[in-house]
């Protein structure tokens, strides 16, 4: 039969290009997934298994799926209705897979039902589509891609980008993307065939929830999470252009604030941020976060950045002052003992991770932020979030995740200024005839 003429927006005319990867990112509405549940059918018809071969095998990935609502295939069936193609063409439909022209199939599966061995069954497929792929495991992706292998194969992923250390993201917008890769981005505004109801919902959050817009509907990476301590915060920082470049002023004191970790294969990651207290400006000029490492690797960083002994505060929480059970080294001794001078604060005791929060809001007015040094660290701000009782739909406080360590720092800067705000002046610390505040 001849093949039905498929309508492509501009955007994705170069995924018609053949590719051993291709790529679609972006925000809601761009059509990423129709463009691909398109061009599996159209790829089907154009390989129906003429000369004894087998037609196309095709898999549909996501790393979990639980039930095939959750897949492509109901987007791969409405395809088949609206370009009027069926048994007469080789497609038919069964419960859990699509045959296609020539014996072939499209099956749905989720990656994390397959181990090394089980993997194996799907050599032979030419085209893997992940939709969803911003949850794609770097395990699952490394089972995955030298499975793929006949000639002329293809993998697909089409997804909206959460965090840039998300696999998927690593491997097709890093810094070294695979050879023989088309990787495009597609947004609403690239849709001809926009629907008005995804319009007004888009306007919707435009309005009201304008800190998770760029996310959503352009693509960007996830800054905030749902029930965020700072999403508006931020928002509206970068709102009044504090969130740019700002110089150190040399002649005042450098104050670096930890989070502690620890050197164990399961220890937390070590926060540190660098800030200076400019009159009423909170200056905040740099972000650091290391797992797994001893304390000299942190004081090595420090130094490099140029954070030395000379100009720069150490600050810990209430906890740096105990020493480790076999050593009995503490992280203040240990930074003193470098030469840096080291103030721990006293445990806020109950509540004191919600009484950070609050000070954190008071000051935001006063922070600048530099842009290129503090990124990692305002993604991390912007992830911190309430965890909340689903049945009875209340908050219990901070939750506990990859984003806590740069926030706990974080808040022990804002209780170290409110501290300073209060202490006169004669208190405050005095370096090359200047002072502090």
């Amino acid at each position: 039969m001849p093949i039905p003429k498929i309508p492509t927006a501009r955007c994705f005319m170069p995924l018609l290009k053949p590719a051993r990867y291709k790529g679609a990112w972006g925000g809601r509405g761009s059509g990423k997934s129709h463009f691909f549940a398109g061009l599996l059918v159209e790829d089907a018809l154009e390989e129906p298994g003429n000369a004894g071969n087998e037609g196309l095998r095709a898999v549909c990935i996501r790393e979990v799926q639980k039930d095939l609502s959750q897949s492509a295939k109901r987007l791969i069936e409405d395809k088949l209705i609206d370009y009027k193609i069926g048994e007469a063409d080789g497609f038919r439909v069964f419960k859990d897979v699509i045959q296609t022209p020539g014996d072939g199939l499209i099956i749905f599966k989720g990656m994390n039902q397959y181990t090394a061995d089980s993997i194996k069954s799907l050599e032979g497929y030419k085209r893997a589509w992940w939709e969803e792929a911003q949850s794609a495991h770097a395990h699952s992706l490394e089972l995955l891609r030298p499975t793929i292998r006949d000639d002329d194969s293809q993998i697909w992923f089409s997804w909206n980008p959460r965090r840039k250390v998300d696999p998927v993201d690593m491997l097709l917008r890093g810094e070294t993307p695979p050879t023989d890769a088309i990787i495009i981005r597609a947004n609403h505004k690239d849709n001809p065939w926009f629907p008005s109801v995804l319009e007004q919902e888009r306007l919707d959050c435009l309005l009201q929830a304008p800190e998770s817009y760029r996310h959503i509907w352009e693509g960007d990476y996830a800054t905030v999470q749902v029930g965020s301590y700072y999403a508006k915060h931020l928002a509206k920082a970068a709102e009044d252009g504090r969130i740019g470049f700002f110089a150190e002023e040399p002649l005042m004191t450098f104050r670096a604030f930890f989070d502690i970790g620890g050197t164990g294969r399961r220890a937390d990651a070590t926060a540190i941020w660098i800030a200076q207290f400019i009159g009423g400006e909170i200056r905040v000029l740099d972000y650091y976060e290391a797992s797994q490492q001893p304390l000299a690797a942190h004081l090595t960083w420090l130094r490099s950045r140029g954070y030395t002994e000379d100009c720069t505060t150490v600050w810990l929480p209430h906890d740096g002052s105990h020493g480790e059970k076999v050593y009995d080294v503490s992280y203040q001794s240990a930074c003193e003992e470098a030469g840096y001078d080291t103030v721990v604060v006293e445990n806020q005791g109950r509540g004191a991770a919600l009484n950070r929060v609050d000070a954190a809001r008071r000051l935001f007015p006063k922070m600048r932020f530099n842009a290129d040094t503090t990124e990692a660290g305002r993604d991390a701000l912007g992830w911190y979030h309430e965890r909340v009782d689903e049945e009875r739909q209340i908050g219990l406080g901070p939750e506990h995740d990859w984003s806590s360590h740069a926030a706990d720092s974080f808040g022990l800067l804002c209780v170290a200024y409110e501290e300073d705000e209060t202490k006169p002046a004669a208190e405050l610390p005095q370096i090359d005839n200047a002072w502090v505040a």
